[in-house]
């Protein structure tokens, strides 16, 4: 238990980080550092039993999130012309505090949802809930594609993490996630591909001047 909130106060960092850093290839490492910490949750949530799946859920997880994922975002980045550095909608300091009031009401909502007693260990809720709300924020308040495609995967990953003490006993929940996500992500990488050879600029707020 005590690793499991070293953990989940670990992923509230990085979480924040996500809204705080000026750099694409920043945000890259940070997602890489997300699915490492989301590849141990199973193990310190579920257990580690030889017997159980938490172990082959665990790899998948480090597999997809802390590699395949990382790698196909850094892959894409090397390909994109232009400047690296992240261009806000919203600043950066109302970004952060935007993440901090995230937390603050999830820490305020775990207290208020009926939740059955042991279902989430401590924080993880509120750990989940500051990923989704962090990347809606990167989605919404940031310009360029590629990082709206990192603030989806930050959202994915706090759902990811709300599934985690539900997956005992049961498989198929852990694989159709795992698969839905690659499956968005691929995705995701074959569009900012054609985005990159179509036009000239990533940066969404062009589309503002596209006239008919």
């Amino acid at each position: 238990m005590e690793m499991t909130q070293y953990l989940l106060v670990a992923l509230v960092c990085v979480n924040l980080a996500y809204l705080a850093v000026t750099r694409l290839i920043t945000l890259t490492r940070i997602t890489a550092v997300q699915g490492l910490l989301l590849a141990a949750m199973p193990l310190a949530v579920l257990g580690p039993d030889p017997h159980s799946h938490a172990l082959i859920l665990s790899l998948g997880v480090f597999a997809i999130k802390a590699i395949g994922f990382p790698w196909l975002l850094a892959r894409t980045l090397s390909r994109l012309s232009g400047d690296p550095v992240v261009e806000p909608y919203l600043g950066f300091n109302l970004s952060l505090l935007s993440g901090v009031a995230g937390l603050l009401f999830s820490l305020w909502l775990e207290t208020r949802l009926p939740f059955p007693p042991g279902l989430f260990p401590p924080l993880l809720f509120p750990a989940a809930l500051t990923s989704i709300f962090s990347g809606l924020a990167l989605v919404v308040a940031r310009r360029k594609a590629i990082t709206q495609v990192i603030g989806y995967l930050a959202a994915d990953n706090g759902i990811f993490l709300l599934g985690v003490p539900l997956a005992q006993g049961s498989v198929w929940l852990e694989l159709s996630v795992l698969l839905d996500v690659f499956v968005a992500v691929f995705v995701m990488g074959i569009a900012l591909h054609h985005i990159n050879k179509t036009f000239e600029s990533i940066d969404v707020g062009r589309f503002c001047s596209l006239r008919d």
